[in-house]
């Protein structure tokens, strides 16, 4: 789900600002951004991370900017830097070449900058780094939070929808019943005549025909699911995967109406409740 959260505070001599992004994603898909220094935490961010946020494509950045002038943290090895550029240089005086560029190729040599020592991480600031980001990650969940509450309105207004089609199936079904049993029975009249056949035994493949074509029980099961996605959606722990679960038998109780239906008008209704249940379906990424 989208969310973000962002800290600033006086650290030191500069300020640490943190800022965690997250976007919609059927997975945690984290990328980080840290200081050298923190390096070494990255399994720990990334353990906390998960631990709260669960699911979507989350970005975190923690940048440092110092209120002095920074030392220089690198030292060069002069002697070794003068030995390679004069060997360059007997190179390019051999073959004619030009000496602009040797310096920049003898201060990129192997071992001429030296790293000034590595930056330690003080354990009372990681302390507060962790504190920080805590409260990030909170802002960045709570913005997920108020956009989820908009998310369930709608997720409950297409399950009404669908509510609202089943409801009209459930009044076009008797008439469909019997709008079927009197064309096939008009149907075999205007071809072999009323004494052509036996009433009994076409009655009775009528009655197994409409068997076939009888959907009460995917109407029943329809209804059942579409209550249960409501009470899924007010569970306190993660219900994103369970809804995609409930949402895929709804589709295939529809789907199963819609093949026996065999009536334009109650197809019409069958439509309408696909067209809500794409609707969820584009939804169920962004709950967790």
């Amino acid at each position: 789900m989208t969310g973000y959260g962002q800290v600033a505070f006086s650290f030191g001599d500069g300020t640490l600002s943190i800022e965690v992004k997250s976007l919609n994603s059927k997975f945690l898909d984290l990328s980080l951004r840290l200081p050298k220094k923190y390096s070494e935490k990255e399994l720990e961010l990334r353990n906390l991370i998960a631990e709260k946020l669960e699911r979507g494509k989350v970005s975190l950045s923690i940048e440092y900017q110092s209120g002095i002038k920074q030392e220089v943290r690198h030292q060069y090895n002069e002697e070794l830097f003068v030995s390679y550029f004069n060997e360059l240089k007997k190179l390019a005086d051999k073959v004619g070449a030009g000496q602009d560029a040797l310096f920049q190729m003898a201060l990129n040599s192997p071992d001429v900058v030296q790293a000034n020592g590595k930056e330690e991480l003080d354990p009372a600031e990681w302390e507060q780094v962790r504190t920080m980001l805590n409260e990030a990650i909170d802002k960045c969940d709570h913005f997920r939070n108020e956009e989820g509450k908009s998310l369930e309105d709608k997720l409950k207004s297409y399950i009404e929808n669908i509510r609202h089609g089943l409801i009209e199936v459930e009044k076009i079904d008797p008439k469909r019943i019997e709008k079927i049993r009197s064309r096939i029975k008009g149907n075999i009249t205007d071809f072999f005549g009323s004494e052509g056949f036996d009433a009994n035994r076409l009655e009775q493949e009528i009655i197994f025909y409409i068997e076939k074509l009888d959907i009460h029980e995917e109407r029943v099961r329809l209804k059942t699911h579409l209550d249960y996605f409501i009470k899924g959606m007010g569970e306190k722990q993660s219900s994103g995967k369970k809804l995609g679960f409930i949402s895929q038998e709804i589709g295939r109780e529809i789907n199963t109406i819609g093949s026996k239906a065999n009536d334009a008008e109650m197809q019409k209704h069958v439509v309408m409740m696909k067209e809500e249940l794409e609707k969820i379906k584009e939804q169920l990424s962004n709950v967790l």
